[in-house]
């Protein structure tokens, strides 16, 4: 392979269980099945030589005169890789059959499709797999029709093609050429499934393959149910502002990274990709956090997804009600999809990471660090709703704030999971204010049993800590914690919950303050680390998620032109397919973990509510 591609140049696909990454040109370079958290099959992206990929792709002209351009099949998760050449144009279709099923399956496959609409064109298969992130030995049989398996020590992957590719073995590898004229086509399929069974049953056996074969119109089939699902399932959303383009591929995004059996959205597709090129700040994201999921419940209402958010809500009262955490409180800030607290982290040192930046970490020991603010997100996403999940709902709920009510005050690690010791965040205390704040209005409203004056007492207590303490008087700002000047992106909250008015006086200095040092030609820092230490070398990029709590925060200010001025700028930092990573570096590159699912929540949030101003600013 060539050295590695841009974090950008990937677009996403996946069944709504799992999800690979496909590069520009044309590789699967990060695949992990049978779930998001599983070990990968593909992961060249985080080392090119052990890693494992699987490359589909028309060969270019060596003087240079090819193209390749990739697009989506509008408002799906469909994706179409181009390869333009004086001699014929091509293209790689790209897709996983959506599994929106309550029970998680085994069995995933991602289809790849190559087909040539003028001239012709050779194309190059080759498949790489390297099975448990590139630990695993694997050994390759060509089944009696034709059809290549590939068995890992506890997952098997099938290749079948359709008949116009012939792969042929290459040590554990395997690898085909082949050539298309307009109007032909060529499938290759490849399917994942936890193995051990025994010899003769299932899909992959070594007497032969009783999987189905692969045709043109079987492929074909899958195609159309998977746009049909796509094109239904868009349907839903009621969204008709400004931006229609991005928030649906935002929306399809945020799909993509949940996972249906469980209804929990994990933060991101991959782990290891760093937050500075070569350095340290390279973690795994694909496991639920409490609060990126909770703030995603108003969104996804509010464009119509009411299917989505209940069900993640379901999945947080379930959390709340298990009381099992790895960190011993109540509820802790991230578990596994399906739930499990466990996530332990380990480094693997055989993989060079992403550009050279180890190291590379499976697991995420965050998961035992106690960040308060998550009662407060939780709080917010239950609220969002009349029933809170019964009887039994409500008592664990208010269970929990009385809990809280003796625990609230404490120093923790915070929302950005810094690993340089316990702070008192003022975000964790105002999280624990919406905690309090709507419980109090759901006990009141649907007249449930609760300890109201113990309530009310905590939230007037930590209203007054932070105004007390959260405050600087100096700049005419609210801080990181009540032992700095530093100030904090994730403050640009406080509006939105309703702590304070987006008008407020205090507010809008807060506002300046942050624009004054935070802010970078409309991108948004979260702190900074020179000023703050947060246990962690290095440095890292503006925060996407940041950035667009900034334009959501402008224009709840009623600064509206300033507002869609960074909305604007900030929607060019988008991919060439509409997906954002974590955070923006100094040349405009996308850093970090992709696509985030945060990011593109933030998107949808800041666009309905530039809408909704943009609206009532016309109407006057």
């Amino acid at each position: 392979m060539p050295d590695y591609p841009e974090i950008a140049d990937h677009g996403l696909i996946g069944d709504l269980q799992t999800a690979a990454l496909v590069a520009g040109d044309g590789t699967v370079d990060w695949w992990c099945a049978p779930r998001f958290d599983s070990p990968s099959m593909f992961a060249s992206l985080l080392d090119r030589d052990r890693g494992g990929h699987c490359k589909l792709a028309a060969d270019l002209p060596e003087d240079g005169s090819g193209r390749i351009r990739q697009l989506y099949l509008p408002d799906t998760a469909i994706l179409v890789t181009r390869f333009m050449t004086p001699d014929g144009v091509g293209e790689v279709v790209d897709f996983m059959e959506p599994e929106p099923s309550a029970e998680p399956t085994t069995r995933h496959r991602l289809i790849r499709v190559a087909r040539v609409v003028r001239g012709s064109l050779p194309f190059t298969l080759v498949c790489r797999p390297r099975f448990d992130y590139g630990r695993a030995p694997h050994s390759v049989s060509r089944l009696d029709d034709g059809s290549v398996l590939f068995s890992g020590s506890e997952t098997d992957l099938h290749l079948q093609a359709t008949d116009s590719v012939v792969p042929e073995q290459d040590g554990g590898d395997v690898a085909a050429r082949f050539t298309l004229r307009a109007g032909e086509a060529a499938a290759v399929v490849l399917t994942s499934d936890v193995n051990g069974r025994a010899a003769g049953e299932g899909p992959f056996s070594a007497q032969g393959s009783a999987a189905e074969g692969v045709t043109n119109d079987s492929v074909l089939a899958a195609f159309e149910a998977c746009r049909t699902f796509w094109h239904s399932w868009l349907r839903n959303c009621t969204y008709r502002g400004r931006w229609h383009e991005m928030v649906f591929r935002s929306a399809i995004t945020l799909k993509l990274l949940t996972y249906a059996p469980s209804g929990a959205p994990i933060a991101a597709a991959t782990m290891g990709l760093p937050e500075q090129i070569g350095g340290e700040r390279n973690w795994d994201y694909r496991y639920t956090w409490v609060r990126d999921a909770s703030l995603s419940v108003r969104a996804l209402l509010d464009l119509g997804f009411t299917e989505e958010a209940n069900a993640f809500r379901r999945w947080l009262r379930e959390r709340l009600d298990a009381g099992s955490t790895a960190s011993g409180e109540p509820l802790q800030i991230m578990y596994r999809i399906d739930g499990d607290p466990r996530l332990s982290e380990e480094t693997l040192d055989h993989f060079e990471g992403y550009r050279k930046s180890a190291p590379v970490r499976a697991g995420n020991a965050a998961a035992d660090q106690i960040q308060l603010d998550i009662y407060g997100e939780a709080a917010y996403a239950l609220a969002q709703a009349q029933d809170i999940g019964g009887f039994r709902g409500w008592q664990v709920f208010a269970g929990l704030l009385d809990w809280l009510a003796d625990n609230w005050d404490r120093p923790d690690e915070g929302i950005w999971e810094t690993r340089g010791g316990r702070q008192n965040f003022t975000y964790s205390r105002l999280m624990t204010w919406v905690a309090f704040d709507r419980g109090i209005r759901l006990a009141t409203v649907h007249s449930r049993p609760a300890d109201l004056p113990r309530w009310l007492a905590a939230r007037d207590a930590v209203f007054h800590q932070i105004i007390d303490r959260g405050w600087n008087e100096k700049r005419q700002a609210f801080v990181q914690h009540y032992d700095t000047d530093v100030l904090d992106a994730s403050l640009l909250l406080m509006p939105r919950v309703g702590f304070i008015a987006p008008t407020d006086p205090g507010w809008l200095t807060t506002l300046d303050a942050m624009d004054g040092e935070l802010v970078s030609d409309s991108l948004v820092f979260r702190y900074d680390p020179a000023a703050s230490p947060d246990g962690l070398r290095g440095s890292e990029g503006t925060f996407n998620l940041c950035s667009f709590l900034y334009v959501e925060a402008l224009a709840r200010a009623g600064r509206l032109h300033q507002a869609r001025y960074a909305f604007d700028k900030m929607l060019t930092y988008a991919n060439h397919v509409g997906l954002f990573a974590e955070e923006i570096g100094p040349s405009g590159e996308q850093l970090g973990n992709f696509p985030q699912a945060f990011t593109h929540l933030a998107l949808v949030t800041a666009a309905l509510a530039l809408d909704e101003k943009l609206d009532s600013a016309e109407r006057r």
